[in-house]
């Protein structure tokens, strides 16, 4: 084989992950491409950005979009993220659906089915994922379940926890790429910016344990990022963590500061693991009221139109 037969053998495109909120989009993705690159938690809606995760291979270079979960918008921000996930589903090589398996096919993941059978020039993979929190009879049942939502060009379980079916997922998705060379530096695992990195670390840190209704109210912005002077080893970051109500406020900073040092100390070690360098992290909490649904305040906190 000469060189340049190998070169247009190696493939190169985009796949964008859809799936209604808390269906292990971002749990996948990690696992695909091998270190962390977006935020997980049990809230639903977690992601808020398209995030692009990098997996490299000999053959192929497959970019992973991760999109924030498809539902019906009850906000101004919802509306949005929606928005952002429907343009995206036609900028890409293959999309992917996420149907978890351990979990009945729901009106949610119908009306999603749907809106991909609109998209007729993409190839739509599905994926049956979370197979490790199911039993084999019922993986199999998703599956026939899954293959009634539509006409999909495959239909993969995965566990992205155990990491079972990783590389045929893998293999499936680069075979729908076109060929072509590498799009990103080797060894990249993301094109986000460090500082909207840092930003969804201290967003994830903050989810842990809170109520129900305070997830979707907290955006964090990163205002600055450096070193310390006369230091090589250390980085100062200023960022401040916003919510709706003065109440929310309360909660997020906790019985004398308690839980906003707890966001803290689990954000700086995941920041610097992140940056393979120590960290001073100065954690504010400031009050944006209903952000979510103001214009002006979305534009300010990085979420425009």
């Amino acid at each position: 084989m000469t060189p340049e037969t190998k070169a247009e053998a190696h493939r190169a495109g985009f796949a964008c992950f859809v799936g209604r909120p808390n269906v292990g989009k971002s749990t996948l993705m990690n696992a695909l491409v091998g270190t962390k690159v977006a935020i997980t938690s049990s809230k639903p809606q977690t992601t808020r950005r398209v995030i692009r995760g990098i997996v490299h291979r000999p053959d192929a270079q497959l970019v992973i979009v991760d999109t924030p979960g498809l539902h019906r918008p009850r906000t101004l921000l919802g509306e949005r993220l929606d928005s952002l996930v429907l343009s995206t589903l036609t900028e890409v090589d293959v999309i992917v659906f996420c149907v978890p398996a351990n979990e009945k096919v729901g009106k949610g993941d119908a009306f999603i089915a749907e809106k991909l059978a609109a998209v007729r020039k993409t190839p739509v993979v599905a994926v049956v994922t979370k197979c490790d929190l199911a039993a084999k009879k019922q993986i199999a049942e998703q599956l026939l379940a899954v293959s009634a939502l539509g006409d999909f060009a495959d239909i993969v379980p995965v566990s992205a926890e155990t990491n079972d079916q990783l590389d045929v997922l893998t293999d499936v998705l680069t075979a729908h790429l076109p060929e072509g060379p590498p799009l990103y530096a080797d060894g990249e695992p993301t094109d986000e910016p460090e500082q909207i990195l840092v930003g969804e670390l201290v967003r994830e840190a903050a989810l842990e344990g809170v109520r129900d209704e305070l997830p979707h109210s907290i955006a964090v912005v990163v205002d600055e990022m450096l070193p310390r002077p006369g230091r090589d080893d250390l980085l100062d970051i200023y960022a401040v963590m916003y919510v709706e109500r003065p109440s929310q406020k309360a909660i997020v900073i906790g019985n004398k500061g308690e839980r906003l040092k707890d966001v803290g100390t689990k954000a700086r070690k995941q920041i610097e693991a992140l940056l393979g360098t120590r960290v001073y992290l100065d954690l504010r909490v400031k009050i944006a009221k209903d952000w979510q649904r103001d214009p002006k305040q979305l534009r300010r906190l990085g979420f425009y139109d």
